[in-house]
């Protein structure tokens, strides 16, 4: 069973920032396509962006500019920075993993059925 764990989230102002962090099991952080998504209330879980095991990166549209993704492999974790929040980023944040190409496909990385491994979520709240 592998394991992932976010941690960062919290309640900030319009237009404020947040880093969140997913811990990870080494193999997961070396081996695995990971991503995050996050849920609204009554909304879908949404990609937000990805990290895969090549390096590469990918953000939904309505975050680029604002949301950086990235590793730190010698801390098993995957980091999303998040600026310029908007209470339109207020949801729960999960992090994902699977393996193999789902993070190589441009449409597979956003669908959380394609990830098999969940943390227990974030919980972000942008107040305006």
């Amino acid at each position: 069973q592998e394991h992932l764990g976010e941690s960062g989230g919290g309640s900030v102002q319009d237009g404020g920032s947040l880093r969140l962090t997913c811990a990870a099991s080494k193999a997961i952080v070396d081996y695995y396509c990971i991503a995050w998504f996050r849920q609204a209330p009554g909304k879908e879980r949404e990609g937000v962006g990805s990290f895969a095991r090549d390096g590469s990166t990918r953000l939904a549209e309505s975050v680029k500019g604002r949301f950086i993704i990235s590793k730190d492999t010698s801390k098993n974790s995957l980091y999303l920075q998040k600026n310029a929040l908007s209470p339109d980023d207020t949801a729960m944040y999960y992090c994902a993993a699977a393996f193999g190409d789902v993070c190589d496909s441009s449409t597979r990385w956003a669908i959380a059925g394609a990830f098999p491994y969940w943390g227990q979520g974030t919980q972000v709240t942008v107040s305006s």
